[in-house]
């Protein structure tokens, strides 16, 4: 809806706009870890919301990097360079010398640490585990440490060869899917390595050969489709694919 008015003298003309959507729950509102995953294979990126419909449960995406505080603690953008919120942003844009291209992956590698947090730290979606600042649990750091201290967390979890996520019970259906999506930014970031190495040495001697590589999916190893084949399926059970294109597609991979 819009709302426009005109003022004489010396008065600015102005436009009211405002947004009329359905009513947004946050993850909380969720009550089983299938709903939970459900929301996540909707939606590929994080700062999620959770809409209901006729008894069905969908994922939303909402951006809040560039919101404004309603208390005096902030006068700004959450963000003036970077927009995401530390403990779930990308590794390699926590290091000072990062100057982009912001890529896909990014917003995968995002989401990871989204569903890394939140079946590590949560009892059930409303209930964060107990006495967690007591006793110092290992990712509930990442909530109160800088940029420096989460990219070197980061980048161990991204490429360690043995990744073991402390899910609590209730999201205990989520370590599956944890494992693979880090072994498939593991293999990614390993073969980028390689890249680099090779590509310094050809632009040595043959600069106009330089070898290929996918930078926006990690060499197709932390691709869309990839990522579906892992999320579409939770616990032996296969998920809700939205769009009819997707569907195709996930056929076309699944033969």
């Amino acid at each position: 809806m819009s709302y426009q008015s005109y003022r004489t003298g010396p008065y600015e003309t102005h436009v009211m706009l405002g947004v009329i959507q359905e009513e947004l729950q946050p993850l909380s509102y969720l009550k089983t870890a299938k709903e939970c995953a459900q929301v996540f294979y909707d939606i590929f990126q994080w700062n999620i919301m959770v809409r209901e419909k006729k008894g069905k449960i969908y994922g939303v995406l909402n951006d809040w990097d560039l919101a404004i505080w309603l208390n005096n603690e902030r006068n700004g953008p959450t963000s003036l360079f970077r927009t995401g919120m530390k403990p779930y942003m990308a590794h390699e844009q926590q290091s000072v010398n990062w100057e982009g291209p912001h890529r896909y992956r990014h917003d995968m590698e995002s989401m990871f640490y989204v569903m890394l947090l939140f079946i590590c730290l949560y009892s059930q979606p409303n209930e964060k585990v107990p006495h967690l600042e007591e006793n110092d649990y290992e990712y509930e750091e990442w909530h109160r440490r800088d940029d420096w201290f989460l990219r070197d967390k980061k980048s161990s979890v991204v490429t360690t060869a043995l990744f073991t996520p402390p899910a609590t019970p209730f999201f205990v259906g989520f370590f599956m899917w944890l494992t693979e999506l880090q072994g498939h930014l593991c293999r990614g970031f390993f073969h980028l390595g390689d890249f680099t190495v090779e590509a310094a040495k050809q632009e040595a001697s043959q600069p106009d050969k330089l070898p290929p590589f996918n930078l926006e999916t990690l060499g197709g190893y932390f691709s869309h489709e990839q990522i579906a084949m892992i999320l579409h399926i939770f616990n032996n059970e296969q998920l809700t694919t939205h769009g009819l294109e997707w569907q195709k597609i996930l056929e076309a991979l699944s033969q």
